[in-house]
């Protein structure tokens, strides 16, 4: 049982690097490329296309099982393979409307209007798998809605010199459709592991992952096709001011890092739960922040920082209610079991007497 909990807690730990490495290194990356480059298809599919490292944790998973005697079931039915085919697409979707955004907004603008994304999953939650609204949680709708507003009146400070009106706009709006939609995946997934009757191992998950991803990078193919990107990306290579080695270079890094926080995201809600993936992104925000004012030298309002004191507020009001949802329903459960406990003892005796 020992060696099971360190096992367990190694992976927590590398689940959890990998998710603050992908979180943090992920956008300053790509906003790295779109100081050089301006392939927004490109950029949502090499979001995803370093699905083949998730071949490394399922192979090492696998090996695992087999040594321990578990029977080699668990593996992806064909109705969670259509079912994460379909969230694929919508991975891809989601992925585009981001890079869209980030390619006009500033790091640190895009990040905390993607903060947005955790009103977007409580209003799902609640639709879709019925999770109730708590005080804690429309609290943190509110101030998150705020942040939003905020940032809406920023817009002329906020706005890059070389990034017109009408474009800082439609990135402004793409970011929030990509919170949104990012609201959405997280609650369609619950459902999804809600109504499945395999076991929910980390070989699964991470099997349903790698489908996601693949689906996504396919879709962003097609997209990368109708706009002519594999045309476009050696010439684009060739002419920038990068080199092309260095070009390609940081695709990969690109890839590589947004895989990272996939397999971060999904590890850490897997091993221990969605309340500690939360808070990890909700830590970095800041981070992020800082790192975009010293790497880019970007602009940090006041309206900013007001923002993220919002953002922050709601994060630690809607994880502080999900603690408190998960406490008392874990008390309410071991009250059940001790008074079925309870009548168990007392039918035998009632039975002599």
């Amino acid at each position: 049982m020992e060696r099971k909990n360190l096992l367990k807690c190694m992976m927590l730990l590398l689940n959890l690097a990998a998710l603050s490495i992908g979180t943090s290194a992920g956008p300053l990356l790509l906003k790295f490329y779109f100081m050089y480059g301006k392939r927004e298809w490109l950029c949502a599919f090499i979001q995803t296309a370093g699905w083949p490292i998730l071949i490394v944790p399922i192979w090492v998973s696998s090996t695992y099982n087999k040594k321990q005697g578990y029977p080699d079931t668990f593996h992806v039915t064909p109705r969670l393979c259509l079912a994460s085919i379909g969230i694929g697409l919508l991975t891809g979707l989601q992925d585009f409307l981001y890079a869209w955004g980030l390619r006009y907004l500033p790091i640190s603008t895009s990040a905390l209007l993607n903060s947005s994304q955790l009103g977007f999953n409580a209003g799902f939650a609640y639709l879709i798998v019925r999770q109730k609204f708590t005080p804690y949680s429309i609290n943190a709708v509110i101030l998150l809605s705020l942040g939003t507003v905020m940032l809406s009146f920023n817009t002329r400070i906020d706005k890059p010199k070389e990034v017109t009106h009408a474009n800082y706009i439609g990135g402004f709006a793409a970011t929030m459709c990509a919170a949104a939609l990012y609201g959405l995946i997280l609650p369609v997934i619950e459902f999804v592991y809600g109504r499945t009757r395999r076991q929910i191992t980390y070989t699964l998950v991470m099997e349903m992952q790698l489908i996601m991803s693949f689906s996504a990078s396919v879709l962003c193919a097609i997209g990368m096709t109708v706009n002519n990107d594999f045309m476009a990306i050696p010439m684009e290579a060739k002419t920038t001011r990068l080199g092309e080695l260095c070009y390609y270079i940081i695709l990969v890094w690109i890839a590589i890092s947004w895989q990272l926080f996939f397999i971060g995201v999904f590890g850490v809600i897997f091993l221990k739960n969605s309340l500690l993936s939360g808070i990890i992104i909700a830590v970095f925000i800041p981070v992020n922040q800082v790192l975009a004012v010293f790497v880019y030298h970007e602009k940090f309002s006041g309206e900013k920082g007001i923002a993220m004191v919002l953002a922050l507020w709601g994060f630690a009001s809607y994880l502080y209610g999900e603690q408190r949802y998960s406490k008392d329903l874990e008390e309410g459960q071991q009250g059940l079991e001790s008074a079925n406990r309870e009548e168990q003892e007392q039918t035998p005796q009632e039975q002599v007497d």
